[in-house]
Order: structure tokens, then sequence, then C-alpha cells
């Protein structure tokens, strides 16, 4: 069966032969592909070299010899038809003020490619914390994996993507540049106004004054009419009442500069309780439904919209998934004997393998200093994914090592209404 485990967060892995068996193997081929370009070459690659031009001699022998007998000389087989060259594809990707970036990338590339393209693009050096999503038959939003090829995540369809936080950083001042904050921040008036980070009337106003400020500076009351904020959209039920509020704080922020007003709005965000919290339906073992959140301290698990219980990431020793079964297991607590393992039912096992990942890779990306090296033996290869980025200790090992000048980078305006176009109809 498709199942996969992570004992903190890997473990015992796919059946031989399997679809996971290989993709085992051919991430076991990338981390052996990392390793650093050899110079030399051996006697046994040059004879190898050596037997394919060979090869290639007689091939073309062979196809003089029949482009003689035939008088449809040009359709003969030719050897310039081994060497196709690879298509491209287009790639949209719908970025977080709500602008398009397109590019063509080879239909061979891995998600890496497309994705340093994107941050390239977007002038970001501190990636680790972002991804690309895709959706996928089911409309189902997944992560585009890094180390695998896009068109075996892709299976039909366009390659549309959108470039979100994947990781939110529990201290975004710990961020080395305002532009990775600046990028977070557009994330989270996504997130708020779509109602995924709910928020109090207060706060709602608050941070939305802290928006005002970094995209048009100081209140001016010659220039700013009644109706200076009406195109910016500050929560999921715009009212007057909040646009009134929001006026009377912005009032307050004279002198803040755009970068300190993120901070500002930040500092006030991560204090929310759904911060960075990944939410994915699922029944308890007695079928009642619940909803489990991933998120940098550990598993949250919510019934009726109230947090009942969380495990956090020291506590879970082993992660899995068997059909539509995810399992967490358990460390013991100071007066239990043994460790347990609790279990989750979601809707089928898509949305278990979805959860599965998600968990692994937060788990690696906030927890350990490095990630887990593959094992050296294959056999004992666990399931075929593992997370190959960086963890937060390294980024931000990293981070502290940037040394150029801060960007120049325009704040868009264009946010203001596009992020909730799709919340309006």
């Amino acid at each position: 069966g498709a199942q996969g485990h992570a004992g903190a967060p890997q473990g015992p892995g796919p059946e031989p032969g399997s679809e996971e068996q290989h993709q085992a193997l051919e991430q076991f081929q990338a981390a052996a592909h990392s390793t650093p370009v050899r110079k030399e070459v051996t006697d046994k690659e040059r004879e190898f070299a050596a037997g394919a031009a060979k090869q290639l001699e007689y091939q073309q022998l062979e196809d003089d010899k029949l482009s003689q007998k035939s008088s449809s000389s040009k359709l003969s087989r030719s050897p310039l038809k081994i060497v196709k060259k690879p298509k491209s594809m287009q790639c949209k990707v719908i970025l977080l003020d709500g602008s398009e970036y397109n590019c063509d990338v080879e239909k061979r590339s891995r998600g890496q490619v497309l994705f340093d393209k994107v941050c390239e693009h977007l002038n970001l050096l501190e990636k680790d914390y972002f991804g690309l999503t895709y959706r996928d038959a089911e409309n189902q939003k997944n992560w585009l994996d890094p180390a695998k090829e896009i068109k075996k995540q892709i299976r039909s369809g366009a390659w549309h993507f959108s470039f979100n936080v994947k990781f939110y950083p529990p201290d975004p001042a710990q961020l080395s540049e305002d532009i990775t904050r600046y990028y977070l921040c557009l994330q989270l008036r996504d997130d708020i106004v779509s109602g995924r980070l709910p928020c109090s009337f207060v706060t709602l106003a608050l941070l939305g004054s802290y928006t005002v400020q970094s995209e048009l500076g100081d209140y001016d009351p010659d220039e700013c009419g009644n109706d200076y904020i009406s195109e910016f959209r500050f929560a999921p039920n715009h009212t007057k009442e909040l646009e009134d509020k929001v006026i009377e704080l912005h009032k307050s922020h004279r002198g803040m500069t755009p970068a300190e007003a993120e901070m500002h709005f930040l500092e006030n965000a991560k204090k929310l309780s759904m911060y960075g919290v990944d939410l994915h339906h699922a029944k308890d073992s007695e079928g009642v439904e619940i909803m489990l959140g991933v998120c940098a301290s550990g598993l949250l698990i919510y019934r009726d919209r109230l947090r009942i219980n969380r495990f956090a990431w020291p506590k879970v020793l082993k992660i899995s998934y068997k059909r539509n079964n995810f399992y967490i297991k358990i460390r013991p607590g100071e007066f239990e004997q043994f460790e347990s393992t609790i279990g989750f039912k979601l809707p089928n096992h898509r949305a278990a393998k979805r959860l599965w990942k998600v968990c692994v890779e937060h788990h690696t990306f906030f927890r350990l200093l490095l990630p887990e090296a593959p094992p050296k033996k294959f056999l004992t290869l666990g399931s075929k994914f593992r997370y190959s980025g960086r963890t937060q200790a390294q980024t931000r090992r990293a981070s502290a090592l940037i040394d150029r000048p801060a960007p120049y980078f325009e704040r868009s305006s264009s946010k203001r209404y596009t992020m909730s176009r799709s919340l309006d109809g």
C-alpha cells in the first residue's frame, strides 16, 4: 500500500518495485549528484565515450548506405534525431502582490529550477521560508517538491503556481532583510482577508493602519479625503466602522517608515493564535470531526474552532500514514512507561499523505539543526520523501552572512484590491 513514515521524522519505507521505491532511488541518486563534480575522467569513461562515438559513426555509415538506396533520402533515419532538444514549458506564477510572473523552464526541470527563477525575479535571498503551490485534479493545494521533476508532480493541465510563505518564522524580527518581511506581510494580509487568520476587530484595525502607513506614508489631511483608504481590504467583512478605526490609528503613526510599519505589523500578527497554522480536515478515533493544524511549534488539534490538544515537535517520535489514516507516536510523559500512538482518519489517502509531508517538513525545518542525511544503504531507505531544504537554524546562519546593500523595492499598490478579488466573486 501507499504509506509513508517519518521516524522523527522518517522510518520504514516502501515496498520493493513500488513507485515509492523508484522515487526513493531517484532521491538517493539526486543526493549522490549533489556531491562536488570530479574533474578527472576515468579510463572506463573514456572507453565508453569512444565506443559511443564509434557507434554513432557506424550509424552514420548505415544511414548513408540507406539514403543512397532510397530516393527519399531526406526521410532516412538520422543521428540528429538522437539529440532531441528538450521541450520547454510555460509557467505562470501568481506572486504575493497579485501580479503574475511568466517564464519558460525545460520540461525535465526539477521544482528548484522554477523556484530559483521566481526568487531571483523577486530579489529574495532568504528564500527557505517560501515555496510554490499548485492545485491538483481535486483542487487541493500541494507544495511543489523542489527535489522532484515538475512534470512528475503536475500530471496534467497548465503549469500554474502561486508563490507563498511555507514556514512562518515565529520571530520575524530575526529575518535579515526588510524585503523578506515585506513578502511575509503580503502573505499575512492575504491570510487575514481570506479568513484563514482570524483576528479581533481591534487587531484588524491596528494591522490595517500599519499596512496603510507602509504603503501611503504619513496621514496628510490635505491629500487624504474621507475615502483615501477605500481601495484597501483589511478583513473578510469590510465595514465602514473598521475603515474609520483604521484612519484614526493611521494618524498616530506619523514619522514611521514603511519598514518600521511592517515590523509593527508582524510583531502583532505573530501573536495571533492561528499565525502560520496549516489546517487539515480529519476525524478522531471516535469519528468526531476535527481539524489538525501544523505549525512551527508542533501539531495542534481543533474541535469547533477551539484548540483541544497540542503535540510539540520534541514530543513527537514518529509521523506516519497508511491509506487514509495518519498516525503520530508520542514520547512517554514523566510518569508513563510506554510511548503512545494516536491515529486520525483523513478524507482519503492523498490527504493523509499531504498532511504527513507537511508535518515531516515542519518537524525538520523548525526542530533540527541539520536535515537528516539519507541513510547510506539503499535498502534501508525510508519512504521516498525527505525534506531536502535547509532547516531554520541553517537559514538563520546563512541570513547572518548576507552582505549586500538593502535592495530597493517598490511596495506595490496593485496589492490593495487584487488580493481579495477571489473572495468577491
